[in-house]
């Protein structure tokens, strides 16, 4: 394998083939599967596994036959019960997750007992997997049906690589949140190391929703989850380029294309072909192509559409009435424009092999791809690929993942018919220059990107989320580090620790008033202040009222509000600053302003500070409302002594020419210690690494760029290796 040397194991709902009842195996129909063949064929990987259902039921005779088959072609296919199947893929799948997913909430279906299969199902997949897997595998889900899969295989093996990737859109977090069972959907997909969508747009949607559902932030798209470190990622899946800009020099396909042409000889020809689904906007074009009839008699009997309409789920009654819909409607253009030598709508209801398909995007003046809602669409790239007469117009919905990256395309609002129909007749009417100038630059951007492309962007991040991690294993808080620091404490002569309190040594919170510091932090606060030649700072942005209450008894000296005011043991509280505090009265006034437009924000007021905090409010309206709040308080703040800090979910305003890092220094002044330690995990703490001497052990708490020599993955962490100094 190119990227990696491990195995890799391809799990999906379906096997890259379906086996018939007389056990015959025949390609399965779809992008995924073409797409992942052409990937690991071009790629040269031969050391896969690929896990998934065969596309129909047999007994057990008749399953182990199929498995001893399939291991020939590296296959391994799952046995659902029928049954359950119809629950798990009828049901959930395709009633629940199918119509959530593309933004049709009306057609959702909340049933438990679908629900119920769907976690079934995910399991009996997870028991064929790990058959396969060991702790060097690298396994890579795919698509909707199996988004519980990744955290059961990530609570076996904890140290595999994990990627997920998702074929369909992801719903913006106002209709996924309508999913009784969201949480449990985004903490399945967290298992992963690394979870990628067709389009920026669906990844947002996932960060927001994570973020509203769970209160999971991120940095770039990445997320520390569990001590673990989740990437999540754009890769607009690609084509076999090659292949269909080639196709026209197929002898197959350039018989069918002479049949095509000498049938409708000089007719303009519009081509339709899609799957029988609502999301796909079939019908629309029915009417935008009889509204062009309309408007414009003189094309009639000079333009045909040909519609191809894949079967699909036809045993579903809602699918049976759109079909009868779409055929009605073709009837009723037919006869109403219809000559004895004229057909205007051609249609069929059949899949098309490639040759057939290549030969009518040869053919066609013009393609509709107008999808209500779509991930990618690949039906748009395959046309524009197979042009390499540069010849013909893609008609693209705004709505297909596609039109992203073909900007070049005639974008269109599929549900306008009145915009559908113009663009059929601009299609039709385009000057061939024009079809040459924007076929050639969106075949150009193909060719870039093709299905090769894809897989190798994926496995490269995954490739660096490996290097990452290794680099923070070697810079996290681990069993040697923590040995090397003890060595350092108990060699030391004079020792002072600078502990920053909120999400440092207590867990971050709604509110600053429920961090209360509970029994095991103040036992070990106390044990260490009890060693000799041993002094802890306690450096927060806390009230100095605060501190003093919680550690009243303990032998610790204190830094509040960043810096602002000092207070060594048995002596009183100093200030670091010589300004009234009636700089915070205009301050107060525009933060006031914002806590009323920022549901759930509010304002903590210290001596010499001012906080306005926004934990718990929405994350969306919080970024531009804090955004719109610091511009302002920038402006305020210009002509005064003092500075606007950004920390955790606050914006802080305080005198200026005071920090972390300034107040530290008072205390190494007054002894020459020869062991310092300092651990925070805020911006403000950058403030402290900065200022201490080189030698100084510096700990940042969580991800992030940091001046801290390590990491600590939470404040549990923090207080292993407190317990460690003390043991």
């Amino acid at each position: 394998m190119n990227f990696f040397n491990e195995k890799l194991i391809i799990v999906a709902n379906r096997l890259p083939f379906s086996v018939k009842k007389d056990l015959t195996f025949v390609k399965s129909p779809g992008g995924l599967v073409s797409g992942l063949e052409t990937f690991l064929k071009k790629s040269n990987i031969n050391n896969y596994t690929w896990i998934g259902w065969p596309g129909s039921h047999f007994d057990k005779k008749k399953f182990e036959i199929i498995k001893e088959k399939s291991k020939d072609i590296n296959c391994y296919p799952v046995s659902v019960p029928a049954k359950l199947l119809d629950k798990f893929y009828n049901g959930f799948c395709n009633k629940t997750l199918w119509p959530l997913f593309h933004s049709f909430p009306s057609y959702v279906v909340y049933e438990e007992t679908y629900w119920n299969s769907y976690v079934t199902v995910n399991q009996i997949f997870f028991e064929e997997t790990v058959k396969h897997v060991d702790e060097n595998s690298i396994v890579w889900i795919h698509d909707y049906h199996l988004m519980l899969l990744p955290s059961l295989l990530r609570e076996k093996f904890p140290n595999i690589m994990l990627g997920f990737f998702l074929h369909i859109p992801f719903p913006p977090p106002e209709v996924f949140m309508q999913l009784p069972w969201r949480r449990e959907i985004l903490v399945g997909l967290l298992g992963c190391d690394l979870i990628g969508f067709h389009t920026y747009e669906y990844t947002t949607n996932f960060l927001r929703s994570l973020s509203r559902t769970l209160g999971i932030d991120h940095k770039m798209g990445d997320i520390l989850y569990k001590n673990r470190l989740v990437k999540v990622d754009t890769f607009p899946m690609g084509i076999d380029f090659d292949l269909f800009f080639n196709a026209c020099e197929n002898e197959n396909v350039k018989s069918i294309l002479k049949t095509i042409q000498y049938q409708l000889k000089d007719k303009r020809i519009i081509f339709s072909v899609d799957r029988l689904d609502y999301t796909k906007g079939i019908y629309n074009r029915l009417l935008a192509f009889e509204d062009l009839l309309i408007r414009r008699p003189d094309l009639r009997g000079k333009v045909v559409l040909i519609m191809v309409v894949v079967p699909s789920r036809e045993g579903v009654e809602h699918y049976q009435r759109m079909k009868k819909q779409l055929e009605e409607k073709i009837s009723e253009i037919n006869g109403k424009f219809g000559k004895i030598d004229w057909v205007p709508v051609l249609y069929y209801y059949r899949s098309l092999n490639f040759e057939e398909l290549t030969a009518h995007y040869l053919a066609c003046n013009a393609i509709l791809v107008t999808p209500l809602k779509d991930g990618m669409n690949l039906i748009a790239k395959e046309f524009v690929a197979s042009r390499k007469d540069l010849k013909g117009v893609i008609i693209l919905s705004e709505f297909a993942g596609s039109a992203k990256e073909l900007g070049e395309a005639l974008i269109v609002n599929p549900n306008s018919i009145s915009e559908l129909s113009y663009a059929i007749e601009k299609a039709i009417e385009m000057p061939r220059e024009e079809q040459k100038e924007r076929l050639s630059i969106m075949q150009e951007r193909l060719r870039r990107y093709d299905i090769v492309k894809w897989g190798q962007d994926f496995f490269n991040t995954l490739k660096y989320l490996i290097e990452t991690k290794e680099k923070l294993n070697t810079k996290f808080l681990n069993e040697a580090i923590i040995h090397q620091i003890k060595e350092k404490f108990q060699r030391a002569s004079n020792r002072i620790l600078f502990l920053d309190y909120d999400g440092t040594l207590v867990a971050i919170v709604s509110k600053p008033s429920l961090a209360i510091p509970d029994r095991e932090i103040k036992n070990l606060l106390e044990q260490i202040s009890n060693l000799p030649n041993t002094d802890i700072v306690i450096i927060s942005g806390r009230k100095k009222e605060d501190l003093v209450r919680w550690f009243s008894g303990i032998k610790v000296n204190f830094i509040s509000e960043h810096g602002i005011f000092i207070k060594k043991y048995n002596s009183d509280w100093e200030p670091m600053v010589n300004i009234s505090p009636d700089f915070k009265e205009p301050i107060r006034n525009i933060m006031e302003i914002y806590v009323d437009r920022l549901p759930q924000s509010f304002i903590e007021e210290k001596e010499f500070s001012i906080v306005f905090h926004y934990r718990n409010a929405d994350p969306e309206l919080a970024s531009l409302r804090v955004a719109e709040l610091i511009d302002e308080l920038l402006i305020l703040t210009g002509n005064m002594q003092a500075n606007v800090l950004l920390g955790n979910k606050v914006v802080e305003v305080r005198p200026a020419g005071i920090d972390k890092g300034v107040a530290a220094n008072i205390f190494l002044k007054e002894k020459n210690y020869d062991f310092i330690l300092a651990i925070g995990d805020d911006i403000t703490d950058e403030d402290l690494f900065r200022a201490l001497p080189e030698e100084a052990i510096t700990i940042k708490v969580g991800l992030g760029k940091s001046l801290a020599k390590y990491s600590a993955k939470s404040y549990k962490d923090v207080r292993k290796l407190l317990k460690n100094l003390v043991e």
